[in-house]
């Protein structure tokens, strides 16, 4: 029995050890500030050059909406004279190509909130949106409870996109959930706590279906309003927070 266990043991190490050498990236928000060597903030309301930031948003962003804080990354979307809330991103600090992304997080809610995970392709500055590509992981809005947007877009296909899925999820608000997304060359695929919602695998992959062979980076914001958050806001939410514990990118 012992040497079975001893065994046991000796594969789970393997596994543990051979899973932890193929991290990407991980981040558990384990200090007492965001680790600008690997982030950078967004701040404004994405005037003169997109005003609204391209969806029409409300909230103005700013480096004090966004903290570290027991182990956690909160967003704090606010609302005062004006509203204000918070987005981060790892561009041309951290990139990666491919990969199992896993993101564990606590959805805010409320009516007009737009929280995300998303990945934008490194080469925005070059080529735009959406020539870049664009990878949504999770979106959520507030005017409809309860359901998880997974989405695409590409230059065949974008803002509006056919290449989306929404999945109702039983207390998607109440608690922390892993969402994950598994990236190949051939693949995209989506999940929430291992649960598969959607796959993007187009038939013809070329720079109109498929910008997905490229560097992306990875981006968490709360936004408020817009045309997918909606013309709506409660006001009664605010303050209200967009947690994040930790992010891990691992190779396929």
């Amino acid at each position: 029995m012992r040497k079975i266990i001893y065994t046991l043991c000796v594969i789970g190490m393997l596994s543990c050890s051979s899973k932890k050498s193929n991290i990407i990236f991980e981040e558990h928000f384990s200090s007492t500030k965001l680790n600008t060597t690997n982030w950078n903030y967004d701040i404004g309301d994405g005037c003169p050059q997109i005003c609204g930031w391209g969806n029409n948003e409300l909230q103005f962003y700013k480096q004090q909406n966004v903290r570290v804080s027991n182990g956690n990354l909160v967003i704090t979307a606010q609302k005062d004279s004006i509203y204000t809330s918070g987005k981060i991103h790892t561009k041309d600090k951290i990139t990666f190509t491919y990969g199992t992304i896993e993101v564990r997080a606590k959805l805010p809610k409320g009516k007009g909130l737009w929280p995300a995970i998303w990945l934008l392709g490194n080469n925005i500055n070059q080529v735009g949106w959406p020539a870049c590509g664009e990878i949504d992981m999770m979106e959520y809005v507030g005017k409809e409870p309860g359901v998880l947007f997974t989405s695409m877009h590409t230059p065949s296909s974008h803002g509006n996109t056919i290449n989306t899925k929404k999945t109702a999820i039983k207390n998607l608000e109440e608690d922390f959930h892993v969402y994950k997304c598994i990236w190949t060359e051939n693949e995209i695929a989506f999940y929430i706590d291992d649960q598969h919602l959607y796959t993007y695998n187009p038939a013809v992959k070329n720079d109109k279906t498929w910008p997905y062979n490229k560097p992306f980076y990875l981006i968490l914001n709360l936004a408020i309003g817009g045309n997918f958050g909606g013309p709506e806001v409660d006001n009664t939410i605010f303050p209200t927070e967009f947690v994040i514990d930790y992010i891990k990118v691992y190779k396929n």
